[in-house]
């Protein structure tokens, strides 16, 4: 049987990636916490998902969201190590995440005013994991005003963010009479 338990976080820290032991509380370990928590509920979302192409979205968006993760659990000064598309998000990233927003909104007719989310349960369950994917975004943005953090991250965590938006209004699309609560 494999332990999964080594006690060396049992004083308040943990390891990074290439080496390294920071505060369970810090910055970029809250950064990368977050960032955990809306993967798991993109996850939640994927497995409600009938759709083979939306699940197929989903996953790419949190393999992507993984490697993003791997760069912000990695010191500054190991940077150097990651690898793009490995634990280095790319700007080819951010640039398949904007072909999918346009892909997905151009199915979709937005409510004059804000949603209000609910309209389907995928739907609500892709909100959920957008705000939660929000709050990573908003600490990896803290975390950016401490210590230099490649720009490339952030502006694929806000497309990340878009694209759970544009995935829900989707999902909202195909039920339309529970869409309406926006169009009112």
């Amino acid at each position: 049987m494999a332990k999964i338990y080594t006690r060396k976080g049992d004083d308040g820290t943990t390891s990074l990636l290439y080496g390294g032991r920071v505060l369970k509380s810090g910055l970029r370990t809250d950064a990368y916490g977050a960032l955990d928590e809306a993967v798991s509920a993109i996850g939640v979302a994927r497995a409600k998902c009938e759709d083979g192409g939306l699940g197929k979205d989903l996953l790419w968006l949190q393999r992507e969201l993984f490697v993003t993760g791997a760069q912000l659990a990695t010191a500054p000064d190991a940077e150097q190590r990651l690898e793009e598309g490995v634990s280095r998000i790319g700007e080819q990233s951010v640039h398949l995440a904007e072909q999918k927003i346009d892909a997905y909104m151009s199915q979709v007719d937005l409510p004059p005013k804000f949603v209000i989310p609910g309209g389907t349960e995928l739907s609500a369950q892709l909100d959920v994991a957008r705000a939660t994917l929000r709050r990573a975004e908003r600490r990896a943005v803290e975390l950016a005003q401490e210590e230099e953090l490649d720009p490339t991250l952030l502006k694929f965590l806000n497309r990340a963010n878009d694209l759970l938006f544009a995935l829900a209004r989707a999902t909202d699309e195909q039920s339309p009479e529970l869409f309406e609560h926006g169009r009112e």
